[in-house]
């Protein structure tokens, strides 16, 4: 109960405008306790993640590339499939709003499997040391699961009413997450624990078992949902004893035998006499058993990527829960296996992943899918190019590319950026275009009035129009260089104008929490750390100087020089040279259409070994990382190939901590 005091607290904070303190919310909408849940430190109510409390708001999607034409055909309903670079609890909540016009009514509950591989582990953690950490020190414990939980209730907002959702873990956390699941989905819809065994490792580890397999939990929406039978049951298939009869009488065993690249497959074994076997091995389709082991090192389809998946696996899981045309989304893309998978069975497919490098890695694979294997015959190739896909980023735009858009399209990306509900009204004659909340807003058309700026003359004649019909504030959304105020707000007798600045410069009306920017790692055994964005950022290339380099018969780029433009680390000096650099991805053969990533060099790459000590913290690792980097600030760094692997042309991508990009093409 809320006491008199408190409450007269709470009403005056009601006519003032204040906001109700954090601690009178559970008193205000109290919170029925379940049967039982996992209760712990950061566990957020789903009406308030749904409500954006937590700080991440859906934010629209910018459009980098659009694949089609005669070289990736559309499926009949023009849809397109989709690889989205950005932070997934920012696109899920995107998906969830259904306001954006590239996804508006085309995937919110319209997704028929969500399969996830979140990042459980570390590249480090699959060498089996029982020393390596598999948590990462941003996100561990209770904040790993809130961080999984988040993204999962949403999941099952968007989901088809007839979907299936897939969640692949390790022993460490499954525990975890399996009662969270029943928390959101409900322990009926709990269906089956899958047991991927993946096969013998090697030697297990000193004081404790072998780790041989990983686990997926499978929970439906609702009691219809999509059900393929794929495999008969283990009972049906006898290995290894002469009891099986051909077409004609001839009695054969079943035999399982391994190729060189990990996979299994079935043969039959003759009896010539009693007793005496056949030599000859003859080769069968039998799909009665699931056996996928781990991919093996020397597999085609390995892409150098810290915890990759077989194909073989997602093959099964796809065939069983979705029929053909049906939508796959994977919000944990990583190598982009789902993606690939859903394509070659003929599904729509949605990917998004936070990392540059998944994001190049994913485009390169869909783009040379067509050399990559048949999912019915490994001795093939798959032939066939990808269908029509867009390349999207979330978050982090290009401010040329708004600036270009269509003023319809203008009014809709500005609006999703500031939450603005489009709603042209007048006050006293002047026209608004949208509301923010209760205010009013105003977005300056910047091509109408090209040779005028928002200064206080402007401001002046608006307040002479609507003074005194308009209590709080306003908001007007325009580019920065515009408006000619340096401060977030200009009052007039007291009506506040706030300006929305594009590029976004952070204004703490709006968010709750400071704002976090992308961060890319800076070594590969960092790709798959855990992180999020809250808020959107424009691109700020990064100052880069380079030059490329003949040394007897090999090739070198030299990177003299490489800063991220204005911004400061956490005591508020100005980053040295090359201490924001993340990673240098290239394209050593480059065609003049697109870049296709062949190699990879993340920041503790190119310093001396001299320079990369090794240590058990992450945290201490990026420092470390860093201190490497700044001590090289007066040298240079170099990436060397051979001459005969290069091409006529090189396009390198030079990419910072906060995902800015710099580009450049050298003729060799």
């Amino acid at each position: 109960m809320i006491n008199k005091y408190d409450k007269e607290f709470l009403i005056e904070c009601l006519k003032d405008g204040k906001e109700i303190p954090e601690t009178f919310k559970y008193a205000l909408f109290p919170t029925k306790q379940k049967e039982y849940e996992l209760v712990y430190s950061g566990k957020m109510r789903k009406e308030d993640l749904l409500s954006n409390e937590d700080g991440v708001f859906p934010v629209p999607l910018q459009i980098e590339k659009i694949f089609n034409g005669s070289e990736h055909s559309a499926f009949d309903d023009d849809w397109k499939n989709m690889i989205v670079f950005g932070d997934n609890l920012q696109f899920l909540k995107t998906i969830y709003e259904n306001r954006d016009p590239l996804i508006k009514d085309k995937v919110k509950g319209k997704i028929k499997l969500i399969y996830i591989d979140p990042p459980f582990a570390t590249a480090d953690d699959f060498s089996g040391s029982r020393d390596q950490k598999a948590y990462t020190d941003k996100r561990k414990h209770a904040q790993f699961v809130e961080f999984i939980r988040r993204r999962l209730i949403l999941a099952k907002e968007i989901l088809s009413d007839d979907g299936s959702i897939l969640i692949h873990l390790d022993e460490k956390k499954i525990h975890y997450i399996k009662i969270l699941m029943d928390e959101i989905f409900g322990e009926n819809s709990f269906v089956n624990e899958i047991i991927w065994n993946k096969g013998f490792r090697g030697t297990e580890s000193k004081g404790q078992y072998q780790q041989a397999h990983e686990t997926i939990l499978f929970y439906t929406k609702g009691e219809n949902y999509t059900w393929n039978q794929q495999y008969s049951a283990y009972k049906d298939l006898k290995m290894g004893r002469y009891n099986k009869t051909d077409e004609d009488g001839k009695r054969y065993a079943l035999i399982k035998r391994r190729r060189t690249d990990g996979t299994v497959y079935y043969g039959k074994t003759y009896v010539k006499k009693e007793g005496k076997n056949i030599n000859d091995f003859i080769e069968i389709e039998y799909d009665e058993i699931i056996d996928v082991p781990v991919m093996a090192s020397t597999s085609k389809e390995r892409l150098n990527y810290p915890t990759q998946k077989p194909e073989e696996l997602i093959k099964l899981l796809i065939l069983q829960h979705t029929s053909e045309g049906d939508i796959v989304l994977d919000f944990f893309g990583g190598s982009g296996t789902t993606m690939a998978v859903a394509e070659k069975l003929n599904r729509k497919w949605i990917t998004c992943d936070l990392g540059k490098l998944a994001y190049l890695t994913m485009q390169k694979r869909i783009l040379q899918i067509q050399n990559s294997k048949d999912l019915d015959d490994i001795k093939k190739k798959y032939e066939k190019k990808a269908k029509s896909f867009t390349t999207c980023t979330l978050g982090l735009y290009d401010f040329k590319k708004v600036l270009n858009l269509e003023w319809t399209k203008y009014l809709e990306f500005v609006s999703g950026l500031f939450e603005i509900e489009l709603k042209k009204h007048k006050v006293s004659g002047f026209e608004f275009d949208g509301k923010k909340g209760s205010y009013s807003v105003k977005i300056w058309d910047y091509n109408t009035y090209k040779n005028s700026n928002i200064d206080e003359a402007y401001l002046k004649n608006i307040h002479q129009i609507i003074g005194g019909k308009i209590n709080g504030r306003i908001y007007i959304i325009a580019p920065a260089n515009n408006i000619e105020f340096l401060t977030d707000y200009h009052e007039i007798e007291g009506l506040r104008y706030y300006f929305l600045k594009i590029p976004y410069q952070v204004i703490r009306e709006l968010h709750k929490i400071p704002f976090q920017k992308i961060r890319q790692p800076q070594s590969k055994k960092n790709v798959n750390d855990l992180d999020e964005t809250i808020g959107f950022h424009f691109i700020k290339a990064p100052e880069v100087k380079s030059v490329l380099k003949k040394v007897g018969d090999e090739i070198q780029i030299v990177i003299k020089e490489f800063r991220s433009q204005y911004y400061k680390d956490e005591e508020g000096e100005i980053f040295d040279n090359f201490e924001t650099l993340s990673a240098v991805f290239v394209d050593k053969k480059f065609d003049n259409k697109q870049f296709i990533l062949t190699d990879s060099f993340f920041a503790d790459d190119l310093l001396p070994k001299k320079k990369v000590k090794e240590v058990e913290d992450e945290q201490d690792d990026n420092k470390n990382i860093r201190a490497g980097l700044k001590e090289m600030k007066n040298e240079e760094l170099k990436i060397t190939f051979k001459k005969k692997e290069i091409g006529k042309k090189i396009m390198i991508v030079y990419t910072d901590i906060y995902g800015n990009d710099f580009t450049e093409i050298f003729t060799v």
